[in-house]
């Protein structure tokens, strides 16, 4: 099949239109059609069905279409490389991890990495979906379970726990609870145990639950329930990680806590020699050593 084609197939399903693909690819209309039609006569198939609103593809369209995607991300993939200079880090970069780690620890922290490269362009996708990486729907991703997906390079950074957090105020005004069955009496400020999340951070708020906690405000992540709690709001699920950047942070019953939680970075194989990925990588590895060495002089002091 013809490249040239190919690509202009592959703009007009994405587009929708044979107007919009002309207009990013600086061809007019007329010659856009034609190489669809020409496309289409050499492989003997209607790639799209057309109506008043635009295009839509066929069967056969968007098997076409799924291919050209996957053609498109690794010609993206080589040219990223490619860009990657020697001595240079520069160029997009995208990471996605889960809302909570990448709002309370990872964005505060990326300034370091800007004074470091200047001209580093991060895209961070905040969410819990899972996004494929050997597809290319992301770079980097910093996720709270080992990665199942094939052909990811790994990196285990740090184990963290789910633990009971208040402030001082509230503390002050309602007292703290000396065992779990006195939770009842307070607000428990948590994840909605629906919400996409780690396994160990719901079976805590269940737990918790089984107690008849008389007041509960539930928030969708975590950067809600930090603010419930800093608000003295109430008792609040929240992970470990968060004590060292918020130190007004005050334990409650020091030995509920969920399972480790492992936090793992990961990559695809094929950018393995990624200048940014490299950059990112060691900063964040960076981080969790300095954010380790700092808990661990804590807990001797």
């Amino acid at each position: 099949m013809d490249w040239d084609k190919l690509r202009i197939f592959h703009a007009v399903a994405d587009a929708g239109s044979l107007t919009h693909a002309g207009e990013s690819l600086h061809l007019s209309q007329s010659a856009v059609s034609r190489q669809i039609r020409a496309l289409e006569e050499s492989l003997n198939t209607t790639l799209f069905h057309r109506h008043a609103r635009g295009l839509i593809l066929t069967e056969q369209g968007e098997l076409l279409f799924d291919a050209t995607s996957s053609m498109n991300r690794r010609l993206e993939t080589a040219a990223a490389r490619i860009r990657d200079s020697e001595d240079e880090v520069f160029g997009e970069i995208k990471v996605t991890t889960t809302t909570g780690f990448g709002t309370l620890w990872l964005a505060p922290r990326l300034g370091k990495l800007y004074d470091k490269y200047p001209d580093l362009k991060i895209d961070l996708m905040l969410e819990e979906r899972v996004l494929d990486l050997p597809m290319r729907e992301a770079d980097v991703a910093i996720r709270m379970k080992e990665p199942s997906q094939a052909d990811l390079i790994r990196r285990r950074l740090m184990n963290i726990k789910m633990r009971l957090y208040a402030t001082q105020e509230y503390i002050d005004r309602n007292g703290v609870p000396s065992r779990v069955e006195e939770i009842s009496a307070h607000r428990l400020i948590s994840q909605n145990t629906t919400t996409a999340q780690v396994a160990a951070g719901a079976l805590l708020v269940q737990q918790l639950l089984s107690h008849e906690i008389r007041s509960t405000l539930t928030v969708n992540n975590y950067y809600g329930v930090l603010q419930g709690v800093l608000n003295h709001l109430g008792i609040g699920v929240l992970p470990d990680y968060l004590t060292e950047d918020f130190p007004n942070l005050v334990p409650v019953l020091p030995g509920v806590e969920s399972s480790d939680v492992p936090v793992f970075l990961a990559y695809p194989e094929e950018l393995r020699h990624s200048k940014r990925v490299a950059a990112f990588r060691d900063f964040v590895m960076d981080e969790i050593m300095t954010y380790r060495k700092r808990r661990s002089d804590g807990d001797t002091t």
